[in-house]
Formats: structure tokens, sequence, C-alpha cells
């Protein structure tokens, strides 16, 4: 059985982009800009310093913010699409 891999510490880097470390060691800069979609992420799309209030969550494995939003650790550390590009996609 594979262990799951969840994100142990987070730092903004510039713009979007944030330093995930994750449980496993891996260190990724990814650029969260196409994640922030939806009435949920509005505030942190317009307001960078909300965007940057974010935290890792421990039990949940990831990062989130003060107004419940988070992205899924597997999404990031696999670099999937988001799951508002699949639905897209998956459209006729």
């Amino acid at each position: 059985m594979s262990r799951l891999v969840r994100i142990h510490t987070a730092k903004p880097l510039q713009d979007y982009t944030v330093q995930l470390e994750f449980t496993d060691g891996t260190i990724k800069d990814v650029t969260l800009a196409p994640f922030l979609r939806g009435p949920i992420f509005d505030e942190m799309r317009n307001h960078i310093e909300v965007f940057r209030s974010f935290q890792v969550d421990p039990r949940m494995g990831t990062i989130v913010w003060e107004n419940g939003a988070d992205i899924d650790p597997d999404v990031l550390y696999y670099g999937l699409e988001p799951a508002w590009m699949e639905a897209k996609t998956v459209q006729p």
C-alpha cells in the first residue's frame, strides 16, 4: 500500500507561487493561480496579502485559508489539473 504524501510546510514566494515541502521530503515551487477559481477564492485572487495568509493544516495535510478554502494536496504533488479544468474537458 502506498503512503499518502501531504504538505508538511509551505511558504509564499513571488506572486501566487508557493514553495511546498511534502512529507516525503520533496520540495516543489508551485504557481497556484490556476487553482484559484470560484467564489471561495475571490478574496485571494483580488488581494495578494490574503492569498499569502494561508497555513498548513496538519490534519488535512494541505494549505488552507481562514475562509475554509483549500487545495487538494494530491493535485499539487502530482501536478494534476484543477477539478474545474477536468470538468471543462469532459463536456462535449
